[in-house]
């Protein structure tokens, strides 16, 4: 048996939109809701989310009977953290603040069992093979693991083209918020300068035959980045949503209670 088909890998290979949404509260519950809103991936943050392996793996085991596959953001690209979490079996992982080619291949290395790259065989004795029931999963696991690099700084895109064509680099998401703030914007995420930078990478990486990522920080953008190539576009957080419907009902009923 063979590592599981990466979905959404293939999806993206085939320029089909695959729609997300992140998950930063860490909990499975939360998780399997998120899930059942029809996205087609749920991204678990360890960058910027209180998430451990434990709560990696609960969520994990969440969504593991929905529709949603499970995309996991590491905090740095540290070859032992992305060991750690394709141990678990994640099969796409984002990686943040990724700066030039060298650094992604590095990332590719790290996500790639020897000769392609340096990823441990620790798998065997791990969920990523069922524990060792799915036999043929390093011959195949390569195959199946999807890269997304994040070009958040000026620097990345200075060195877009070379980074979008690094061998095993199958997506690359533009961060809009540090980006924002390292061009001089950060509190104007759509500052003309912001989005005409992120049109021009969206291009650049589209034209390096990689696949384009972005999250929508402004419902205006949405087709504008859509139709300029972007195909795995996150549209918000679980910690956003509810903390804006938890607020907004909390008014709306004490309004009525007046």
């Amino acid at each position: 048996m063979p590592a599981p088909t990466n979905t959404i890998k293939r999806a993206l290979k085939e320029g089909r939109l695959q729609m997300g949404c992140w998950l930063n509260l860490a909990h499975p519950a939360v998780a399997a809701i998120t899930a059942s809103a029809d996205y087609d991936w749920c991204l678990i943050d360890a960058e910027h989310g209180p998430n451990t392996l434990d709560t990696i793996i609960a969520q994990l085991h969440a969504l593991q009977a929905t529709g949603a596959e499970a995309v996991v953001r590491v905090p740095a690209s540290e070859e032992w953290m992305l060991k750690q979490v394709l141990d678990l079996g994640v099969q796409t992982i984002v990686v943040p603040m990724v700066n030039t080619a060298a650094q992604a291949a590095a990332i590719v290395a790290a996500c790639q069992y020897p000769p392609e790259g340096v990823r441990g065989r620790g798998a065997a004795l791990a969920r990523a093979t069922n524990y060792g029931a799915i036999a043929d999963y390093e011959p195949s696991a390569n195959y199946e693991i999807c890269v997304i690099v994040q070009a958040e700084t000026r620097e990345a895109l200075e060195n877009l083209a070379e980074i979008a064509a690094t061998p095993g680099v199958d997506c690359v998401f533009v961060g809009p918020a540090d980006l924002s703030a390292d061009m001089g914007f950060r509190d104007h995420l759509d500052a003309p300068e912001v989005v005409e930078a992120i049109d021009t990478a969206i291009d650049t990486i589209t034209a390096a035959g990689t696949a384009a990522g972005i999250i929508i920080f402004d419902d205006g953008l949405t087709e504008r980045f859509r139709k300029r190539g972007a195909t795995f576009v996150g549209v918000g957080s679980d910690a956003t949503v509810y903390a804006k419907a938890i607020r907004e009902r909390a008014r709306a009923t004490r309004a009525l209670l007046q």
